[in-house]
């Protein structure tokens, strides 16, 4: 037996350790939105050529959908830091297989594109963050009254339809996932295709406009009623595209900023698409500023504990909650916070308790009584949102956070350890 091979150890989770030193001062930048690439990156399906995407984080989850991609015939490359390349062979298979999707929720969004494009797809149910049944029956459904056929075994989703047809189709709920699959799959369809109660994030602007830069005919961008007319594959094109800034993203470095007392400019952040949860942040006492670049924060007291509930876009997202618990935590008072999307999503509030955070949970509903200083203790990230939170918790906390489970994390931020680093925090990965 070969000693040198026994002596080999198996290599340690990452992980990323705090260690609360005061507050933050300097410039931040915000890379482009994980939410927006990765729909982008699965609707380059739709038509031939090389797509070139500009402002990519770099993120665990692109290189996933990158594989993804691959498996089906689109070809990804990263030229230079922030870019990507993505040709589309024209030699598309419609199968989307367990190993990939089971490790990336948005693996569902080649649902659209692969029925539209191909007339037949077979898709893994998909995998990614597990906080609360997030069913696909939407999708399913707007699909089907636009011609589709679906059969579900073995854990695959079976769809066939020769061509889609327009179809009026009315959400009861403003689903990102489903307003995206089918506007993706109304784009080379036959005839016009409303959608009603449509979800209206910056993310959903941004994919409305990739399609329409490469030929798509979509009338209502940004507004809750969304009226496609399909056009023949022979009228789109590849394009180049700009990928929105993450708002998920830019709100972590304000929080990060709030919990410390400091200041920071955000580069990049766009206060337009954070109206609703920027006039929250000031209603606990942050000063913030809109500048040509970004967004200015200052946080010279003590927080002011509020109430929130999250609400689909553009109402306080369910993404911002964790953040917003733990800017709580730290707070003056007693505040409540309602999640009215995902009841499931509170998984994290056990580590926050652990860093000493008074905070109790009744279904829907999150009290947190501000304690002047948390401590430093092992936590865990239960997922993307929830382990960035606990680094913005460690920020705020005495003595050593170490937080476990990191590739949550970096499915998610593009080199969150680095770029607090550079405002001063004292942060490293293990």
């Amino acid at each position: 037996m070969n000693a040198s091979v026994d002596a080999i150890e198996p290599l340690e989770p990452a992980t990323i350790v705090v260690r609360g030193n005061g507050p933050l001062a300097g410039t931040v930048h915000v890379p482009g939105a994980k939410n927006s690439v990765l729909k982008l990156m699965a609707t380059t399906i739709l038509c031939d050529g090389a797509f070139e995407l500009t402002n990519v984080p770099d993120i665990a989850d692109v290189a996933i959908m990158g594989d993804l991609l691959a498996a089906i015939g689109v070809e990804m490359t990263r030229p230079a830091a922030g870019e990507l390349v993505l040709v589309n062979t024209g030699r598309i298979t419609p199968v989307a297989p367990y190993e990939l999707v089971e490790r990336i929720r948005a693996s569902i969004n080649v649902l659209g594109p692969l029925l539209t494009r191909c007339g037949e797809v077979r898709l893994s149910m998909p995998g990614g963050d597990d906080f609360g049944a997030r069913p696909i029956d939407m999708h399913v459904a707007g699909l089907e009254a636009m011609g589709a056929e679906f059969k579900f075994s073995h854990g695959y989703l079976e769809a066939r339809a020769d061509r889609l047809h327009g179809a009026d189709i009315a959400f009861e709920f403003p689903s990102v996932g489903a307003t995206e699959n089918l506007m993706t799959a109304a784009v080379l369809a036959d005839g016009v295709t409303t959608i009603d109660n449509a979800a209206r994030e910056p993310e959903i602007t941004d994919l409305g406009e990739f399609l329409v830069a490469m030929g798509a005919k979509i009338d209502g961008i940004g507004t809750s009623t969304l009226v496609i007319e399909g056009v023949d594959q022979s009228d789109l094109h590849p394009v180049r595209h700009h990928t929105v800034p993450d708002r998920i993203q830019a709100a972590t470095y304000l929080a990060a900023c709030a919990v410390t007392g400091g200041e920071l400019d955000v580069v990049g952040a766009r206060a337009d698409h954070m109206t609703m949860l920027l006039d929250r942040f000031a209603n606990m006492g942050l000063e913030i500023t809109t500048t040509d670049l970004g967004i200015h924060v200052s946080a010279d007291q003590r927080l002011r504990s509020i109430d929130v509930a999250t609400l689909p876009y553009p109402g306080i997202a369910t993404d911002y909650k964790p953040l917003i618990i733990t800017m709580l935590a730290v707070a003056d008072g007693v505040g409540i916070v309602t999640e009215n999307l995902y009841p499931g999503r509170f998984r994290y509030v056990e580590e926050l308790q652990r860093l000493g955070a008074d905070v109790r949970t009744s279904g829907h509903h999150a009290v947190v009584r501000g304690v002047p200083r948390l401590s430093g203790a092992p936590v865990k990230a239960h997922d993307i949102r929830a382990g960035a939170a606990m680094v913005v918790a460690g920020l705020a906390a005495e003595g050593v956070t170490t937080i476990s489970g990191v590739h949550h994390i970096d499915r998610g931020y593009d080199d969150l350890v680095g770029r607090l680093q550079q405002v001063g925090a004292d942060i490293e990965r293990r």
